[in-house]
């Protein structure tokens, strides 16, 4: 789809006069030539400070996902207590049952060293330990002890519990997707933002070069016009309106000019451009022919949607609360069991010497007899949210294909639109050149001259207008879906 060749003549014309637009420029794009769409999207992707704080935000969810995977593995660590001293007086149990109470001095150091694991499928956990414990009493009758635990085997495990590893391992697979997905979005996004602000550029430069070709022309029809009123061929009305189109032709340059740095600078910033180069834009003469197909655009922002895959996290959430309001409201228990040697010394040789065997086995129960309807409400509760979120995930859903369609219907629109806007600018400034040449020569009025002045650069804005939505829509429509329909493939 080529652009209007006058709009690009004139835009380019107009760089020439600004201030920016110097053979410096060169250092804008390769070639010497202005900078591409295109390149200004992959200079913002690469650099622009949107992707920097894109880019962490998805390697913090990384790193996350790391630290929760690595949690899974075996977990070593050592346990130790640094020496303690107790004096006090304790009760002594005496060899007849009594009881005497003595003073006492203890000091007691203990290391020990576990390896953990937690049990996917059971939710419990299985650990490996080892230990050494020195307890001394000090005072009239000394003494020193080692109590040694060479190995220790050992399982916890809750029964009729809700499976929390399970459920924690189900939502780290959809969180780590959904910031995946969220990165492309952003991407997609700061591509849309930057086309924006890039059309925001270009149209700010194109109406400061038109309004340096009005001021021009304006000018030259006022000299013309003095003229004529000196020699008495129109009257003083029509002189004091070309001197009012020449004031405001000044004021839209100067305001133009300001648009024009406003512009420059946000369009700068978006792509961390430093201030010290030039920045000259060559807008291409195609736009990219795309046909769009509504059905693949729905079914491709159903699937690749960061925000449904943040309703699929939400769901899972909301089916853990109706898990946990069932199972851990009602009866449950607790089953330990361990397994291992120890021995006990008073020297620390003899400590890991001939060690007995030890085993441990308990039973937790905790079963509730009156709760006044507390589970049952608890549970209708987890319900309720749950049917609550499941409606709005499906509104959502519908949403978002909803959004997908339109975008891709907008951008068939944007195609014609651009095709009829540039037929129109075409027409509007033929249809000046016709008018000033006619006015030139006396056939027509001023205020005809005016009026088709005003409609071509009604025509040019609305062009320059039409571009630029083409562009957002392009890149709308990507955003939703993650889908480059001019490769026919999914966004990665």
């Amino acid at each position: 789809m080529n652009v209007s060749c006058r709009l690009l003549c004139l835009a380019l014309g107009g760089l020439m006069l600004l201030p920016s637009a110097t053979a410096g420029a060169q250092s804008a794009a390769p070639s010497g030539r202005g900078l591409l769409l295109e390149e200004a999207i992959a200079m913002a992707l690469e650099r622009g400070p949107a992707t920097r704080s894109a880019t962490r935000t998805r390697d913090a969810a990384r790193f996350r996902d790391a630290s929760f995977n690595a949690r899974l593995l075996p977990q070593l660590s050592v346990t130790g207590e640094a020496p303690t001293y107790s004096r006090a007086i304790v009760p002594v149990v005496q060899p007849d049952g009594s009881t005497r109470f003595v003073a006492q001095q203890q000091r007691q150091s203990s290391v020990g060293l576990q390896m953990a694991q937690r049990l996917p499928l059971t939710g419990g956990d299985l650990f490996i330990s080892s230990g050494l414990t020195n307890v001394n009493v000090l005072g009239q009758q000394e003494l020193r002890l080692w109590r040694s635990t060479p190995l220790q085997l050992g399982v916890r495990q809750q029964i009729f519990r809700l499976n929390t590893q399970a459920w924690d391992n189900k939502e780290q697979d959809v969180r780590a997707d959904a910031a995946e997905q969220q990165f492309l979005e952003a991407r997609e996004s700061i591509s849309q933002q930057t086309a924006a602000l890039y059309f925001d550029l270009f149209a700010a430069q194109t109406a400061l070069a038109n309004a340096l070709g009005n001021a021009n022309v304006n000018d030259t029809l006022f000299t013309l016009n003095k003229g004529r009123y000196e020699v008495g061929r129109i009257g003083e009305n029509d002189l004091l309106q070309s001197e009012l189109a020449v004031l405001r032709s000044q004021n839209a340059v100067q305001s133009a000019r300001l648009d024009e740095q406003r512009a420059a600078a946000a369009l700068r910033l978006q792509l961390g451009y430093p201030s010290s180069a030039p920045l000259v834009l060559q807008v291409s003469n195609t736009v990219p022919e795309i046909s769009v197909d509504t059905a693949l655009a729905m079914r491709e922002a159903l699937q690749n949607a960061a925000q449904l895959r943040d309703a699929d996290l939400q769901m899972i959430q909301q089916n853990r609360r109706v898990a946990e309001a069932r199972r851990n409201t009602g009866f449950g228990a607790t089953v330990s069991a361990s397994v291992g040697f120890n021995q006990t010394a008073e020297n620390f040789n003899e400590a890991y010497k001939s060690p007995l065997q030890s085993q441990q086995f308990a039973v937790g129960v905790e079963m509730p007899l009156v709760q006044w309807g507390a589970r049952k409400a608890q549970i209708q509760a987890a319900v309720a949210d749950r049917e609550r979120v499941e409606t709005d995930v499906r509104v959502l859903r519908e949403r978002r294909a909803l959004d997908a369609r339109f975008a891709a219907l907008e951008l068939e629109q944007a195609g014609r639109q651009l095709i009829t806007a540039a037929k129109a600018d075409t027409v509007g400034a033929k249809r000046f050149e016709v008018t000033r040449n006619r006015y030139t020569i006396g056939r027509i009025d001023i205020s005809n001259l005016y009026i088709a002045q005003v409609e071509k650069d009604q025509a040019l804005e609305a062009y320059v207008r039409a571009l630029r939505g083409y562009w957002d829509a392009y890149y709308r429509v990507r955003r939703l879906t993650l889908y480059d329909f001019e490769r026919g493939a999914r966004i990665r």
